[in-house]
């Protein structure tokens, strides 16, 4: 049965764990978070939708299969230890652009892009798992 309280609060809840789960990413390698963390709440969220709204909706909102998340996130998290390889570092070694202090831009590394890789990866494969379960 629907619980129109349960999707009312769906259109709320949905962003604001997403928001959290970008934050979680975004300053996972200098505090606790990171991909995979930032993953498991994101995918809560998509969770709380397809529970809400069913997966179809979840779906449409994708626009994308998850499981090209998958290979995009294995390609992103390959890649990052790949550009260490390509500096003459050892493999996956943390390789940083410097900050802008004018701007007040922070410091970008390597960690950063092996961080989404393993968001995608992690997102796209509980979305597999979420979405096949819903429908059936």
């Amino acid at each position: 049965m629907p619980s129109f309280i349960l999707r009312a609060a769906n259109r709320i809840l949905v962003g604001l764990i997403l928001v959290y789960s970008i934050h979680l990413l975004l300053r996972g390698h200098n505090a606790p978070g990171g991909g995979f963390s930032a993953a498991l709440v994101a995918a809560t969220a998509f969770s709380l939708f397809a529970i809400a709204e069913g997966p179809r909706p979840v779906r449409q909102a994708l626009r994308i299969d998850p499981l090209v998340l998958i290979a995009w996130g294995l390609l992103l998290a390959v890649g990052s230890g790949l550009l260490a390889v390509v500096a003459g570092q050892p493999y996956l070694t943390g390789l940083w652009w410097p900050a802008d202090s004018i701007n007040g831009t922070p410091a970008v590394g390597s960690p950063l892009v092996f961080d989404a890789g393993v968001f995608l990866v992690v997102l796209g494969t509980i979305l597999t798992l979420v979405l096949h379960l819903e429908e059936d």
